[in-house]
């Protein structure tokens, strides 16, 4: 199947092929073993048998949510930069997940989390109620939190763990030149847009730049691929069982520290 991408003169360029376009690092196995054996065969299920096709990038009338949630697009905004004035004491992304210091270590990529594998912020939740509202509209939405890049910052070449999900970003902040504010999937360079969205596989390897000298901000959500049935039960049960992952606890405690001391100045 053709990637409906490929032809979007607004937002992509080719880079020539790709070939210089190299992983900074080797993705993490987070479930050696058994275990990775029934990943990599689930996630073969999930490519066969996906609804949509096994695409980098998808075009985003794939999913007809995504109208609904870009009609809204305003009102997240509009919570989003009340939490922006607090921009200094949100958490790095590392600092809840300290698996992706293998791509970000400085302070750079901050994070406010909606709700993540199980994990819900009562207290974000409540200042952003907009947005929970309509996050709770994206069919199979397992994460969801605002993504915030400080400027010139570069995150570098990377592959999500497990293709069970798709990652949508909503653009929220995008400074100017928004050219210079923009993700690769593979060989294909797409910037983000305020009110506009990006669906991809996150499998694939992406990297992303802010080149601008402002700071850019996205709704970021993990949504459970669409995949046949009975497949999709498969998926599905991976999906559940990684709420239980210690990774998972451990950012859920790390969040509830964070919250603690946020919520108390």
């Amino acid at each position: 199947m053709a990637d409906p991408t490929q032809n979007d003169t607004k937002k992509t360029e080719q880079n020539g092929g790709g070939s210089k376009f190299q992983a900074d690092y080797a993705v993490k196995e987070y479930m050696p073993g058994l275990m990775t054996m029934v990943i990599k065969f689930v996630e073969k299920t999930n490519i066969l048998f996906a609804k949509h096709g096994n695409l980098s990038i998808y075009d985003k009338k794939t999913f007809p949510w995504v109208a609904e949630v870009e009609r809204d697009w305003k009102k997240i905004r509009a919570e989003l930069d009340k939490v922006m004035e607090r921009r200094d004491d949100l958490p790095s992304f590392h600092e809840i997940m300290p698996e992706v210091k293998t791509i970000t270590t400085d302070n750079l990529w901050k994070t406010f989390f909606l709700a993540g594998y199980g994990l819900e912020s009562d207290e974000n939740a409540s200042r952003c109620p907009e947005s929970t509202r309509i996050i709770k509209k994206i069919p199979g939405m397992k994460t969801a939190f605002y993504s915030i890049l400080a400027p010139k910052k570069h995150i570098p070449a990377h592959k999500g763990p497990y293709n069970g999900v798709l990652r949508y970003h909503l653009g929220l902040i995008v400074p100017e030149p928004k050219e210079m504010c923009r993700i690769r999937v593979v060989d294909k360079i797409t910037h983000w847009d305020e009110g506009d969205s990006i669906v991809f596989d996150d499998t694939f390897e992406h990297e992303v730049w802010n080149d601008t000298n402002g700071f850019r901000a996205v709704l970021f959500v993990d949504f459970v691929r669409p995949v046949y049935f009975p497949f999709n039960l498969l998926n599905e049960f991976l999906i559940n069982a990684a709420s239980f992952a210690p990774l998972i606890k451990e950012a859920e405690v790390r969040h509830k520290d964070w919250e603690k001391k946020f919520y108390k100045q």
